[in-house]
């Protein structure tokens, strides 16, 4: 078995990446980023530092990868490491490369002095439900999980931008 090292990306790891980005689409039955959203990626992780990518290799091959972020808890007055993606290729799966990952994300959260470390999980990735709760994870069952398209955001932003917004008669969505 070949020796697994961990470490953060930089921009010399870029094709790593963005190949084992690829390969989580794939696991995950989505289209991968397009040349404008990788470029995106590049950006943000790299330029504007709005996340970390840890990436695993097996000698000198790229494995597996982990990206995360920091959000904030009002109620517990500390930063939450969200681990956005974390994959392995199936190949490689099964030799503990996920498992030291996401060790090397409990260690950032613990040296963050995060009170939480926050994922979510396909509904039908039963390996991974399996591993998350073997480690003590829980799934919130009070919690419901939203998103809003780019789309969404676009519309209510005009919206937010109309002068008729703060009227008394503006019509807000029901149940608002």
């Amino acid at each position: 078995m070949q020796h697994i090292t961990i470490h953060k990306a930089t921009r010399k790891d870029l094709r790593a990446f963005l190949k084992l980005l690829s390969g989580l689409a794939n696991f995950e039955h989505l289209d991968p980023p397009d040349a404008a959203g990788r470029r995106r990626i590049i950006k943000d992780i790299f330029e504007k530092k709005r996340g970390t990518v840890l990436l695993a290799f097996a000698g000198k091959i790229p494995v597996g990868y982990a990206l995360y972020f920091f959000t904030y808890s009002t109620f517990l007055a500390r930063p939450t490491l969200y681990l956005e993606d974390i994959f392995v290729l199936e190949r490689f799966r099964n030799r503990r490369i996920g498992y030291s990952l996401f060790l090397r994300c409990v260690d950032e959260a613990a040296r963050n002095d995060c009170g939480r470390l926050e994922f979510s999980v396909l509904t039908w990735n039963k390996n991974a439900i399996d591993f998350y709760e073997k480690l003590g994870a829980r799934r919130l069952s009070d919690w419901q999980y939203y998103r809003m398209t780019r789309e969404t955001i676009k519309r209510l932003r005009t919206i937010s931008q109309s002068p008729k917004r703060n009227s008394p008669h503006a019509q807000a969505p029901q149940g608002t």
